[in-house]
């Protein structure tokens, strides 16, 4: 008989430790609100992951990994459409493309990082099969689930804070007239000089995630630092807005020039906003 139940009841934690104190095999289905999710394990440890967004082959986590790129993987996806993952790096193997380390490490890395998403999700009914498996075609890992376990529940905790600090993405976001000058002595991630850039109160929390491709947890984390170091404040939005206007990324290759005077122009706009 399958294990089922809500997430408002059993936690992805409290499922984690379930089957990996059980050493259960089996896949996990979670259905989210907007999202769904297998994860499949072997004796109690992690071997496999897969969200509906995506098509999970090889080519695709290699891609997203950044070990080939955009245009390799759309090579790849019609030059071997008719093989299997396994087969697919073999032959990236035998070609001298890639070692056996790296398909390994892209596909751990990417498993790992389908499961900490799951840590925020606070609805969704969920499902556990016992013995059921990828196809063979399919290359699985197997990864302890302990500080899987131990870092989730760090971010529970870290979610429910953040919830609590913001606990609507539809409000916007204004850029505070309170730093001043001082912005230019400001040190900022990537992420954040991003986020800042698409703060008007024309574009929701939420717009701005979707467009910068960050997760509800990513966008509250970095909306949190910027409200604490004073640089934006959390505003009604002004109206139902159209989607934010592209803006260039800050690079993060240029050198110190480069990076000097579009910090400028980019606190001249935030200045005129």
């Amino acid at each position: 008989m399958a294990l089922k139940g809500n997430l408002r009841d059993f936690t992805i934690t409290q499922l984690l430790n379930l089957i990996n104190l059980a050493q259960k095999t089996g896949v996990l289905v979670i259905e989210g609100p907007s999202e769904h999710a297998t994860i499949t394990f072997r004796q109690g440890k992690l071997a496999y992951a897969q969200t509906g967004r995506e098509d999970g082959s090889l080519a695709f986590i290699l891609q997203q990994t950044r070990k080939i790129s955009q245009s390799q993987y759309r090579l790849l996806r019609e030059r071997t459409a008719q093989m299997s993952d396994k087969e697919l790096g073999l032959l990236l193997i035998n070609a001298g493309y890639l070692s056996q380390d790296d398909i390994l490490t892209s596909l751990q890395n990417h498993f790992v990082e389908i499961v900490r998403g799951l840590f925020t999700w606070g609805d969704g009914l969920f499902r556990f099969d016992q013995d059921v498996f990828p196809a063979d075609g399919k290359i699985t890992v197997r990864l302890d689930l302990e500080n899987l376990i131990i870092e989730g529940s760090r971010q529970m905790r870290e979610w429910e804070r953040l919830q609590e600090e913001i606990p609507s993405l539809e409000m916007a976001l204004r850029v505070s007239e309170r730093p001043g000058a001082n912005m230019k002595n400001i040190n900022l991630s990537v992420e954040e000089w991003r986020v800042i850039s698409y703060a008007s109160p024309k574009n929701t929390i939420q717009q701005i995630a979707r467009t910068t491709k960050m997760t509800d947890l990513e966008i509250r984390r970095v909306v949190y630092g910027l409200i604490q170091a004073g640089l934006v404040e959390v505003v009604r939005p002004e109206a139902p807005g159209a989607k934010p206007p592209p803006i260039r990324q800050f690079p993060t290759g240029s050198n110190k020039e480069e990076q000097k005077s579009l910090v400028n122009r980019l606190i001249s706009r935030i200045r005129s906003l």
